[in-house]
């Protein structure tokens, strides 16, 4: 989630309950209505938790868009949120002790309440419990406030005393009400410099859910019993044939005694396989010969439709496979049942569970191939599952999210598929980089465990452009920052910025860095004093048509690395003139040299927001003078989602959302170059426009196709003129790899880059500039050859 908001309504800023009287109606029919107990109770919670959050917005206790939404809690209580970044009236960290609190208290003699807990803690037995457990680092924090008294016991044994007691002042209100006991731990923190997607414990926890597939079982159980018994009923009943015609010879004793045992046989398997139905049916082939025999066993003779009945379904049956015991039906049966002998996917997976059973189950696991080789002889012995058998591809996938691992190679194994995933292991890396400022290796674990643990609090709905709450406004982050040596801290924050800008646009060119992964960019930018300013992805939505001033830092960045550039020509850029309004705000005159401004001084930049404005307005017109429709450009009346996302776009391409800070100001230089990651986000730009193809909601995918298209040009900005002519030469070669719309498609914009790059502008004669918002009908949408 961005600084400003969740993606949510525009009409919360006004307070509208609607939202969550909606979000209220979906928990409640799933709890009323769902098929699986556990979803309904699931559904139940939520139930509970969105009735807090409209109480507490009828009566006042609740400030939608706050930074401070609950009336009685300070900034640096973990709040309870739910979707879309609504604040209950409770906070994370308080409700009914959890065991490890009652454990503690009973081992401490105290009452089980959380003020006494908080008490005992500052006695001398109780901080020299805590000592114990800096000094081991056999803890975990899985709220900030966790971490609370546990920075009071390092103040105390550092003799800032004084700290301590201020510390302790700000908890005392909240002590019988939040959780500040650390909860222990059977083993210290893993290392940072191997990551994991999931625990062990997890992807047992995963395989373990995993039940069998009823329509595999039931196709295995139909080769391995039914198809079998079949066969016995058809040779039973071709003993009567004469000539091929069943029925014309009357059957003795014995053929009705073994059709009687036959008959038994079937109601045993129909007892012990309940997978497979047809045998049910009487109009199938089984159930026809097995309705006729029980007619025959029981002495009554076989009607002329019955009889019928059964001579087509035996001349069908021989027919399809031939007679039972013939080369083509031995040969037919012989392959189905190794079909059946094929171990399922669920009995390989009890398999690997097993495997995993005997590892630590709360990290991850340094190998992962042991736990997916193929059923080894003396597991064939124990299982009965036949020895080689291979782990399905979706077992052994679950498992390798467990792999731990540097976080590069677990992408180059693709157990990181998508920067989002990347973005979810990034904390447990800037929280070492972090940590390294401390000296004091307890203090030092005890930061890197509350990092992580805040950068797993929730991201409040916004506005007003108000910034979530940093981890330096926690109160014990604040009582140990005298502690820090920032310049320690510098080199290994740079150097982890660095390593991970160069990691996320190398592994995934055309893809916008997700706003948590440039959180976490910015955390490490302001730990190695770069200036470098990140900017968030705004929600159109909700977009308020306002900037900050980070914007046009990053902008002013982007001017210095891609003034004269391909990248200029292609959108249209006059970066004179934002020089210039950057001066302006600044309280500066701009210099006739156009030498690069000061940052605005401002909050806001209310001339940057009216730039964006300008330029997507002047798009919408450009789109105009192509294609004619209806629509409300932003800037020229009228509020629409699609309005702000025009302007929200004209900001990402000024500031290149973070590509030129991570250039420019970071210093990263992606291997194997920008030539290669021009040609990857083009063919991500391919892909993405054969999803448009007779979609009849293809909006999305256009604004992400045009996404990964500025990369492209971005990246294509960066080489140099021989390689950026062999790209461009390159793309109408790649684009005819994919079905014929897809070049079709991108032809005016293929055309709008070649003139961009000869020295003209993208949007003459037969070019367009690739855009992904609009409010008139895409260019992109409809079938060029139609």
């Amino acid at each position: 989630m961005n600084d400003h908001a969740d993606q949510q309504l525009p009409a919360v800023s006004s307070g509208s309950a609607g939202y969550p009287q909606g979000m209220l109606a979906r928990a409640l029919l799933t709890s009323l209505t769902h098929g699986d107990a556990v979803t309904r109770r699931r559904a139940a919670d939520r139930v509970d938790r969105w009735r807090a959050v409209l109480a507490g917005m009828a009566d006042g206790r609740i400030s939608v868009g706050s930074r401070t939404p609950v009336a009685d809690l300070p900034a640096w209580v973990t709040p309870e949120v739910v979707r879309g970044g609504f604040a209950t009236s409770a906070a994370s960290a308080e409700g009914p002790l959890l065991p490890y609190e009652q454990e503690a208290a009973r081992l401490a003699g105290v009452p089980a309440e959380r003020r006494a807990l908080f008490a005992y803690f500052l006695t001398e037995p109780g901080l020299r419990r805590l000592y114990e457990l800096l000094d081991g680092g056999r803890y975990e924090v899985a709220l900030p406030e966790e971490a609370a008294l546990l920075t009071v016991a390092w103040l105390v044994r550092a003799g800032d005393t004084a700290g301590a007691v201020r510390l302790v002042d700000v908890l005392e209100p909240f002590a019988g009400r939040l959780r500040f006991t650390p909860r222990p731990a059977a083993l210290p923190a893993p290392s940072a410099a191997a990551v994991h997607r999931r625990t062990v414990g997890e992807a047992a926890a995963s395989l373990a859910h995993r039940r069998p597939n009823a329509a595999i079982e039931t196709q295995r159980e139909a080769l391995a019993v039914w198809q079998p018994f079949g066969d016995e009923l058809l040779a039973h009943w071709l003993e009567t044939a004469v000539d091929g015609r069943v029925g014309d010879t009357a059957p003795d004793r014995a053929w009705h005694a073994r059709g009687g045992v036959l008959l038994d046989r079937y109601r045993e398997l129909a007892a012990a396989h309940p997978h497979c139905s047809k045998h049910r049916s009487p109009k199938e082939n089984l159930g026809i010969l097995r309705g006729a025999l029980e007619e025959a066993v029981a002495g009554r003779a076989l009607d002329p439709r019955r009889l019928g009945l059964l001579r087509h379904a035996v001349e069908s049956m021989v027919r399809r496979r031939g007679l039972p015991g013939s080369v083509r039906h031995t040969d037919l049966r012989g392959r189905q049942a190794a079909q059946a002998r094929r171990p399922s996917h669920h009995a390989l997976a009890q398999l690997v569970l097993r495997r995993l059973s005997g590892l630590e189950q709360t990290t991850g696991t340094a190998d992962v191939a042991p736990l997916v080789a193929d059923v080894t002889a003396d597991e064939a012995r124990r299982t009965g599952l036949p020895a080689g058998a291979p782990v399905p591809a979706a077992v052994r996938q679950v498992v390798a999210g467990a792999l731990s691992a540097p976080i590069g190679t677990l992408v180059e194994r693709g157990v990181v598929p998508s920067a989002e995933v990347l973005a979810e292991l990034v904390p447990q890396l800037v929280a070492a980089a972090g940590a390294d400022a401390y000296r004091d290796a307890a203090l030092r674990t005890l930061a890197a465990a509350n990092y992580r643990a805040f950068r797993n609090r929730r991201s409040l709905l916004l506005l007003r452009l108000a910034g979530q709450v940093r981890i330096e406004e926690l109160p014990w982050v604040r009582a140990v920052s005298g502690y820090r040596a920032d310049e320690e801290g510098r080199g290994p924050a740079l150097t982890a910025l660095r390593e991970l800008g160069e990691l996320a646009v190398q592994a995934f060119p055309g893809t916008l860095l997700p706003n948590p992964l440039v959180r976490e960019l910015g955390v490490l930018a302001r730990q190695a004093e770069t200036g470098a300013p990140f900017v968030d992805e705004l929600a159109a939505d909700i977009f308020e048509g306002a900037f900050t001033s980070k914007f046009l830092s990053a902008a002013l960045v982007a001017a210095d690395l891609l003034d004269g550039t391909l990248y200029e020509r292609y959108y249209g850029i006059d970066y004179p003139a934002l020089r210039a309004l950057a001066a302006a705000e600044a309280g500066e005159g701009s210099g006739r040299d156009g030498s690069p401004a000061r940052p605005p001084r401002t909050a806001t930049s209310p001339g940057f927001a009216q730039l964006c404005a300008r330029r997507a307005a002047e798009a919408a017109a450009d789109h105009d003078a192509g294609a004619s429709a209806g629509g409300h450009p932003q800037g020229s009346g009228g509020w629409s989602v699609a309005g702000n996302g025009m302007v929200v776009e004209q900001a990402q391409i000024l500031t290149t959302h973070n590509l030129a800070t991570l250039v420019g100001r970071v210093g990263i230089r992606p291997e194997p170059g920008w030539d290669d990651l021009a040609l990857r986000c083009f063919a991500t730009v391919c892909r993405l426009t054969v999803r448009v193809h007779a979609n009849p909601r293809p909006l999305s995918t256009i604004k992400d196709a045009a996404y990964a298209w500025r990369q492209m040009v971005f990246h294509l900005s960066l080489c140099d003129p021989a390689a950026q002519a062999r790209v461009i030469d390159a793309l109408p070669a790649e684009a005819a790899r994919h079905p014929g719309h897809v070049r079709a498609r991108l032809a005016p914009a293929l055309a709008g880059l070649r003139q961009a790059a000869a020295g003209g502008t993208a949007d003459a004669g037969d070019g367009r500039r690739f855009l992904g918002w609009t409010t008139r009908p895409h260019w992109l949408r409809p079938d060029p050859r139609a």
